[in-house]
């Protein structure tokens, strides 16, 4: 499966536009995240522990549209984005979305 940021993918044709696709995860934080990142909000520095929950919830998202794509038939999703949100307290939406397509070499 070919996904990219870009409307089209260079070498092919899109020939049939399949519509949208999305994936999602709604994380939450768990205690030993928010304890290290109260620590952390003192001294400073990254919050390892929330940049890899929200690594591994984009990974859960793209692969999510990925096997959204594949059920329309898709050959590549093409113009994806991604976008968070805050659910409620300590837990937020990790979003993807794109515009599965058929292509021709």
């Amino acid at each position: 499966m070919i996904y990219s940021t870009t409307e089209t993918v260079p070498g092919y044709e899109i020939k049939e536009i399949l519509g949208v696709v999305t994936g999602n995860v709604v994380q939450s934080k768990h205690i030993g995240r928010d304890v290290m990142a109260g620590l952390k909000s003192i001294v400073g520095g990254e919050i390892r522990g929330y940049t890899e929950m929200l690594s591994e919830a984009r990974n859960k998202a793209l692969q999510r549209l990925i096997d959204s794509a594949q059920q329309k038939g898709a050959d590549a999703v093409v113009g994806i984005r991604f976008s968070t949100s805050a659910i409620m307290e300590g837990s937020c939406e990790m979003m993807v979305f794109g515009t599965a397509v058929k292509l021709r070499k």
